[in-house]
């Protein structure tokens, strides 16, 4: 009995017809399509501004103001119905203001949380880009085995039908082989509807169809990262980008108990004014004046009420939430990077086993094929001896992808995932070999 393959894209006709799309190409879309990465960019824009308003308590205020008014006047020495109208300018330049140098150092501050965010929204589409691209393949895959293994057993069905009727074989073995092709008929089912929510998935990322995707070559796969468990956990707990969120979180919070703080201490303004007024009433005379004043004006809190020393108890409290935030962030970065090496690692090791395993199921279907020639062996036998095989074509290419994904999610871990992590991917991508052209489904036995 020969094992038949069919086409690797076997569902893609569901899917309009394209050129080739990597992960590389994928990810492109993504950022130009998806929403969540879209709200991450804008959030990003938004943040670069907090650094300008900060800076602006530190700035000269500038204000011009006016008012017409009509006045009416009744008075012991006489009465008068007048008009009415001033006009003023007035600029105050800050001198000291410690809270207000603190909120701008705090701006600062606020803009790198927005950067890092930002880069975290980046790592973050890689991940799900990668991890919904190679959920698409591994459907493909299954959908290809479980075609392949459909016909292996729709033959051995035709077979034991064909034994049965000279006499050769039982109806025990018809009613195994039906028995087998109807759960198989069931599986694929049930996985053409896992191919089309992944699809899906996908689509809703990059905005499109998704066309063709490059499948994953066989052969050896990227080398995994160099480097103990502990130097990756040690990298994750300085470089994981929400780690790196919540120690300048700490940094905002230590300077916010600066900024409370300070609101005991003295301000002192640099001021200037100029005001132009017409009939300004004085008893019963209507004169116009010009008036421009230049000075210091220095404000000295006494006692608001215990505000400042309440806001200043909140933000030592709030300080104390930060430093057990940045300890948490540290301790789930390293959890991850050791989670994602043993990951890396142990798929490592399950690849070469299943890349092993592989090798001896074929070597036992020829073996078993062998012994069918010759008598020692069942046609059944020889059904088990394929499903084996193409099972562990199927877990051998799961395995693989779960290696990927842990290399993205290691790198992840300690904040140096981008881009170009993709395109080294990419380098073991190619072009399906075949026309994406479903082929005619074998009628289901009788």
């Amino acid at each position: 009995m020969r094992l038949k393959t069919l086409p690797f894209a076997l569902m893609l006709a569901l899917a309009p017809a394209s050129h080739a799309a990597n992960l590389s190409d994928t990810y492109r879309d993504a950022q130009a399509y998806d929403a969540q990465y879209a709200a991450a960019r804008a959030a990003y824009q938004a943040g670069q501004e907090k650094s300008v308003q900060g800076r602006a308590g530190l700035l000269p205020n500038v204000s011009l103001g006016g008012n017409v008014r009509y006045n009416e006047v009744d008075s012991t020495l006489r009465d008068a119905e007048f008009s009415s109208n001033e006009i003023s300018l007035n600029a105050a330049q800050p001198l000291f203001r410690r809270q207000n140098q603190i909120v701008y150092a705090q701006s600062k501050e606020q803009v790198k949380i927005a950067e890092v965010q930002f880069r975290a929204a980046e790592q973050d589409l890689i991940l799900r880009v990668a991890q919904a691209y190679f959920d698409v393949l591994q459907s493909l895959d299954n959908l290809v085995f479980i075609a392949a293994q459909k016909a292996a057993i729709t033959e051995q069905l035709a077979s034991a039908k064909r034994n049965f009727e000279v006499g050769t074989a039982t109806i025990t073995d018809t009613h195994e082989a039906q028995a087998r092709y109807d759960l198989a008929v069931a599986q694929e089912i049930a996985e053409e509807n896992t191919y089309n929510i992944r699809l899906r998935t996908l689509e809703k990322l990059v905005g499109k169809p998704a066309g063709t995707l490059d499948t994953l070559a066989a052969g050896e796969l990227l080398q995994g990262e160099a480097g103990s468990i502990d130097d990756w956990a040690a990298r994750a707990a300085e470089g994981n980008l929400q780690a790196e969120i919540q120690r300048i979180a700490k940094t905002i919070a230590d300077q916010e108990v600066q900024r409370n703080r300070a609101g005991h201490l003295p301000t002192l303004d640099a001021v200037a004014g100029y005001t132009t007024t017409n009939n300004q009433n004085f008893g019963t005379v209507q004169v116009d004046a010009d008036t421009a004043i230049v000075g210091l004006e220095l404000n000295l809190p006494i006692y608001q009420g215990g505000r400042v020393s309440s806001q200043v108890r909140e933000a030592v409290a709030n300080r104390e939430k930060a430093r057990q935030d940045l300890e948490n962030a540290t301790r789930e970065a390293s959890l991850q990077a050791r989670q994602a090496w043993l990951n890396v690692n142990s798929g490592a090791a399950r690849v070469r086993a299943l890349e092993q395993a592989l090798t001896s199921t074929e070597a036992q279907l020829e073996s078993t094929k062998l012994g069918l020639q010759v008598g020692v062996r069942t046609s059944l036998d020889v059904l088990d001896a394929e499903q084996q095989v193409l099972s562990a074509r199927r877990d051998l290419a799961g395995a693989r992808y779960d290696y990927l994904l842990a290399g993205l999610a290691l790198k992840a871990a300690v904040g140096t995932l981008s881009p170009t992590d993709l395109a080294a991917i990419d380098q073991h991508l190619h072009p399906p070999a075949v026309p994406q052209v479903a082929p005619a489904q074998p009628a289901a036995p009788q």
